[in-house]
Formats: C-alpha cells, structure tokens, sequence
C-alpha cells in the first residue's frame, strides 16, 4: 500500500557513495540514487534530500583522535556534505529532473545559501531540494539535520535509507530470525529502546509528530519503491 506522502525528506548515507576500491564517490551508486529520486519525484511526491559525508569525512571520528578540535572536524564534515550534495545535484539533473542545492553554510559561488522560503518554492516547482551543509553548526548529526529540516519544511514524513530494510526486533545480521516490524509508534521504539536514529534526532521527531520510514536503498528496493509500498520498510509513527 502507498504511504500517500505528498512531501517526503530522504535521508542518505554519505557512507552508501564511497566505491568498493574505497574511493569517495562511485558513479555507477549516484547514477542509480539519481534515477531514483528523479523517479520519486516524477510520481508526484515532492522530495528534499539531506546527504552525510561519512565517505568522506567524520567529523566525531577525525575529532577522537585528538589532532582536530570537535567544532572544526565537524565543520569539515559540512564541506562533505556539500561535495556530496552538488555531485548528486549534477546526476538528477541528468535524469531530466531538476535539482538545486541550498547549504546551510553560506558559500553563494557554489550553490544556493539555504532559507525556508526559497526551499519551499523550489519544492513547489516539483525539484529536488539537496539540502546540504548539516545545520551550519557543529555536534549536531545529519540526522538530527534531517528531521529538522522536515519538521521546517512541512515534510509528511523522513525516509531514512539504512543498511537493512526496516527495523527489527534484534540485529538481522546476527540473528536469521529477527523480526522486521511493519509500524510502530515513537513511544513503542522508545520502550523496546530500538535505534532508530540517534537520540538527539528521534527526540525531534517525536516532539514534532513526525512520521519516520525506515527502509534500504539498496536492490532490489529504492525511495520510489518504498514511498509507493512495493518494497519493505517500517513506519514510526506518532
């Protein structure tokens, strides 16, 4: 069965990019994420996207060690997520989609500086929003970027791409018998404490009322499937 969500955040691993030789981005992923989206979009949905860097850079990671401050590691993952972001700009407009990129750090040569207002309007005119640069500010995940950013827009729900098709009752990889859930309220993940996104991210959410689908990009499912009920996911829900 079709979600029915008019506008929907998509929430993308920066990690899902990097090529099996381990370089940053593999142009055979962003050409099918690009499909993807532009298919999504084509379907009547209005689609913003919100991209990590992690197969770039992670802030928290480079920060451990010690060399780096947080504030400025962190800073360094915006600038991965920007790169991330305007390469997938150019794979959707290659599908005959229209997309724009607005970073919440300003850097006007290279993409737009993003504001609520010109968001909504380039979501109005049916493209692609790749909302990019996390929230401007440091020690804060693309997650919690993510449904921000939802609950700013007006978003209908966040679509949040993982390594695995929904949320399960124990770890699918350890145990063949988990048990994938359909739906589930915010309150039911709390108590079960199953991790659906960082907490700082899922206490947004919940305060928001925001709806979360968690599902994977990865064949044979996709945004478009998902969004239209032909692929697995689970909703969380108010």
């Amino acid at each position: 069965m079709s979600h029915g969500f008019r506008r929907v955040l998509v929430k993308l691993s920066g990690e899902g990019l990097a090529a099996p030789d381990g370089y940053w981005l593999d142009p055979d992923t962003l050409t099918r994420l690009a499909i993807d989206l532009a298919e999504a979009s084509r379907s009547g949905c209005q689609i913003a996207v919100v991209i990590g860097g992690g197969n770039i850079i992670r802030g928290a990671r480079v920060a451990s060690a010690g060399w780096i401050d947080r504030p400025t590691a962190d800073s360094m993952g915006m600038l991965a997520t920007i790169m991330n972001a305007l390469a997938l700009e150019s794979a959707i407009n290659a599908q005959g989609v229209t997309a724009r990129t607005l970073s919440a750090v300003p850097m006007p040569s290279l993409c737009e500086s993003y504001a609520r207002q010109p968001a909504l309007h380039h979501l109005g005119k049916r493209r692609v929003v790749l909302l990019a640069g996390g929230t401007g500010n440091p020690y804060f995940t693309t997650d919690t970027g993510a449904v921000l950013r939802a609950a700013e827009l007006g978003c209908d729900a966040v679509l949040k791409a993982t390594q695995v098709d929904g949320v399960y009752d124990s770890d699918p990889k350890t145990n063949p018998s988990a048990v994938r859930f359909e739906t589930l309220t915010h309150d039911e993940a709390l108590a079960r404490d199953l991790k659906v996104m960082d907490t700082a991210a899922f206490a947004l959410a919940r305060e928001s009322r925001l709806p979360i689908i968690v599902g994977s990009v990865h064949a044979p499912s996709s945004v478009a499937a998902i969004l239209a009920g032909k692929a697995p996911s689970t909703l969380v829900s108010p």
